[in-house]
């Protein structure tokens, strides 16, 4: 409202600015859409202000009345209608994604940005990385002879490894060290097997003498019996003389404890009188295990050198294709921004939008910071009437798994020290709610140390914690004609399961309660409204954490939906029996492929019925029939008019939505798969798959759901129902919505950092990434 009217004009040289010129980034789409109609209703609500001849008007926001205050009556009616110009304008207005105005910058700068003028932005390009893997094992494997690649063969058994390996780590080649080439990583790897022969040579000389020295160290009582006894020291030396005899085996597959106890330090500590016998064989274990440590570090090389070449090519064939993701706009941009012509394009967008408002900055990257910072001269803006304002809470900062760098937010928070504002007022929670958090972080942030958010640093604390105000909903919720507390804490080192189980007992009878009017919301106007399923909320981090909740609720009768799905639809338990229904209606005269069929548990065939099968031979007659009938339908008029016919005859949908609330999937559920399958397969076939090529397709795709490949939005599980039942949504997903009561009964629960979340970063003391 303030940058419309040019409030302040004559500060900066900056004057009265339209709406295209004020660039709002915030973080997803949605959230620009909510932007948008809120910055459009403000503006209106201003202009409407600005109409209104009475100055002390009370139903007026106080913040828009002391506006207002600022100008001479006189210039109020003009205020008004630049207010709503602006208001109808702002559909023009550069209200965006951050990747999606970096893509707009590229088109409209190309020149500038020494970019085509015309590039696809891509989704997902899974299918491309796929080919240049494929690429990667056709120049430098698969022409390897058979005695090379068994040097190769625990690195990659198969081309899923090597996808797999690759994947995690192209996109951060830059962190990775230049790999030497493939023809030298090999050669290494061929020096360490020769070493690890060697030693597995004399292994097989030394082995009964490692057994006499320890047995007549154990009789003689010259070692700790509880380090060293022959139940110990047996099995081991018996995994070496295996091991020597083996010719495939590498190394043996020694525990940790002999590893180490077979090692000089390890007898040493286990030896209580004299010394150790001195002999080859305890170096030699020493030696062994630097064998296998340095045999495995050279799998991380060939991977970093698979990373640097398939990274390298991907993007060649991008530039090729002239195809950019999601990443890339950002990075070009921050290219350009920095590159020759860098001041230039800075100066022609910072002409563009003088100011910029980047909302959710705490969910920043480095590379978009690195962005703005060239655009306004390091953050800061202020120079020729531009300004930059970045509005972000490091308490939310929760997408650090899509890039988002906390550490990003805090240097900028360094920079801008001293020009720092707290938005003190929450409008979004209830005036209890809000006092409640005040309370709980109050507590944390007074205790000694790291305080509430665990990053101060004696008296600096970058993230302190700011007791805020609410501007609160009116009324609240009751139980049994009695306030109920904003916010309860439960503590208790069950196990997930078992918390999930309390939870949903109390769920249960607060929802028992809101059907006797006993549990409900009260208005400010002391009207009443009973709590429904709709109103409760549950939390959690993972799918996991869902079916553990959606079990305990089933078990009681409760029926929910889970709001983050993001599981392919090829992975639903239907989707295998969709499979088995094809394959008999191609060949219904194959009577393994039609029992097999109707013994899925969706078409609801009895188990008496398909024992008949063998012996009735009118009963097999008429399915046999019946599926060609529905083979008959499939090659006139499709797959989907088939499987709605088939649907319909085994009476599918009545029996799955009559169906009782099942723990681990209800029939709603199943049957919103179902013909989200039927759908997906009628889009295939009008592509031009047949019979036997549409099943070989879905083949595919359950094979790709079962190893957890990446689909499409469109394969992704739809919601099966928006009925008036307890919902289920991810912590991350939740993030800007509203719910009347929430439970977070997982809300201690960790997992430690496996090779899964490799690679990882870090931040030291002074910001080094």
């Amino acid at each position: 409202v303030r940058l419309v009217l040019g409030h302040g004009a004559g500060e900066g040289g900056r004057g009265a600015l339209n709406p295209p010129e004020i660039l709002v980034v915030t973080f997803t789409r949605a959230a620009t859409s909510e932007l948008r109609e809120r910055i459009r209703a403000r503006l209106s609500e201003a202009a409407t202000c600005f109409d209104d001849e009475r100055p002390g008007e009370e139903r007026w926001d106080p913040s828009l009345l002391a506006l207002r205050a600022e100008y001479d009556h006189a210039v109020w009616p003009g205020c008004a209608r630049r207010l709503r110009l602006a208001a109808e304008w702002m559909d023009e207005a550069a209200v965006e994604t951050i990747h999606g105005w970096c893509h707009r910058m590229l088109r409209e700068h190309a020149f500038d940005c020494d970019t085509l003028f015309t590039q696809e932005l891509v989704v997902d390009q899974g299918a491309l990385l796929t080919e240049m893997v494929q690429d990667y094992w056709r120049v430098h494997l698969a022409p390897l002879s058979y005695a090379d690649s068994l040097d190769l063969f625990d690195c990659w058994p198969d081309f899923k490894r090597l996808h797999r390996e690759v994947a995690r780590r192209f996109r951060h080649v830059e962190m990775l060290a230049e790999p030497e080439s493939f023809a030298a990583i090999l050669e290494g790897r061929k020096e360490i097997r020769q070493e690890i022969l060697g030693i597995k040579q004399a292994f097989g000389l030394w082995i009964g003498a490692m057994r006499a020295m320890l047995d007549e160290a154990v009789a003689g009582k010259q070692v700790y019996g509880q380090k060293i006894q022959a139940r110990f020291y047996g099995p081991w030396l018996e995994t070496l003389a295996r091991w020597c005899e083996d010719p495939e085996a590498l190394f043996p597959e020694l525990s940790e404890a002999a590893w180490w106890r077979l090692t000089p330090g390890g007898l040493a500590e286990a030896w209580k009188v004299g010394q150790p016998p001195d002999h080859p064989a305890w170096e030699g274990i020493v030696a062994l295990r630097a064998s296998q440590a340095r045999w495995d570090g050279v799998c991380r090389h060939f991977w970093g050198h698979a990373a640097h070449w398939v990274a390298a090519r991907y993007a060649q064939k991008k530039r090729e294709l002239a195809v950019m993701e999601f990443d890339d706009v950002l990075t070009r941009l921050a290219s350009a921004l920095h590159g020759p012509s860098g001041s230039r394009l800075a100066g022609v967008i910072r002409r563009q939008f003088p100011v910029a408002l980047i909302d959710e900055f705490q969910d920043t990257d480095p590379v978009q910071s690195r962005i703005f910072a060239a655009i306004y001269r390091d953050l800061t803006g202020d120079a020729d009437g531009t300004a930059l304002v970045l509005i972000g809470d490091p308490k939310q900062a929760i997408y650090a798994f899509r890039g988002a760098d906390l550490h990003t937010y805090l240097r900028a928070r360094r920079t801008l020290t001293g020009r720092i504002h707290t938005l003190g007022r929450n409008f979004r929670s209830s005036a209890s709610m809000v006092a409640a958090v005040n309370r709980l972080f109050i507590a944390a942030e007074r205790r000694s140390g790291p305080g509430a958010f665990l990053h101060r640093q004696g008296e600096e604390d970058p993230i302190p914690f700011h007791p805020v105000a609410a501007q609160g909903h009116d009324g609240g919720f009751e139980v049994g004609g009695a306030a109920h507390p904003a916010m309860i804490l439960a503590w208790s080192d069950l196990p997930g399961a078992d918390m999930a189980e309390r939870c949903a007992s109390v769920m249960v009878a607060l929802l028992r309660q809101g059907l006797e009017h006993r549990a409900g919301f009260r208005g400010a106007d002391g009207g009443w409204r009973s709590l429904v399923p709709s109103d409760l909320a549950v939390l959690v981090r993972s799918r996991v954490e869902y079916r553990m909740i959606r079990v305990a609720l089933a078990r009681r009768g409760v029926r929910c939906v889970y709001l983050s799905d993001q599981e392919s639809v090829f992975a639903s338990p239907c989707a295998r029996e969709l499979r088995y229904w094809l394959a008999a209606c191609a060949a219904p005269e194959d009577i393994a492929l039609l029992r097999t069929a109707l013994a899925t548990a969706t078409l609801g065939v009895s188990w008496l019925e398909i024992d008949a099968l063998s012996r009735d031979e009118r009963l097999l007659e008429v399915r046999m029939r019946q599926f060609s009938g529905f083979k008959g339908v499939w090659q006139r008029q499709g797959v989907l008019p088939m499987l709605r016919r088939m649907l319909h005859e085994f009476g599918v949908a009545e029996r799955l939505l009559n169906a009782p609330v099942d723990e681990e999937r209800s029939g709603e559920r199943l049957l919103t798969d179902l013909l989200h399958l039927a759908e997906i397969l009628g889009q295939w076939e009008v592509d031009g798959a047949g019979e036997l090529v549409l099943i070989r397709l879905l083949d595919e795709a359950l094979e790709d759901a079962r190893e957890g490949a990446r689909e499409a939005g469109e394969l992704l599980t739809r919601l099966e129902s928006d009925a008036d039942l307890v919902r289920i949504v991810t912590v991350h997903k939740s993030k800007g919505l509203e719910y009347p009561l929430v439970f977070l009964p997982f809300a201690g629960s960790c997992r430690p950092v496996g090779t899964r979340d490799l690679p990882l970063v870090w931040n030291d003391e002074s910001d080094v990434k």
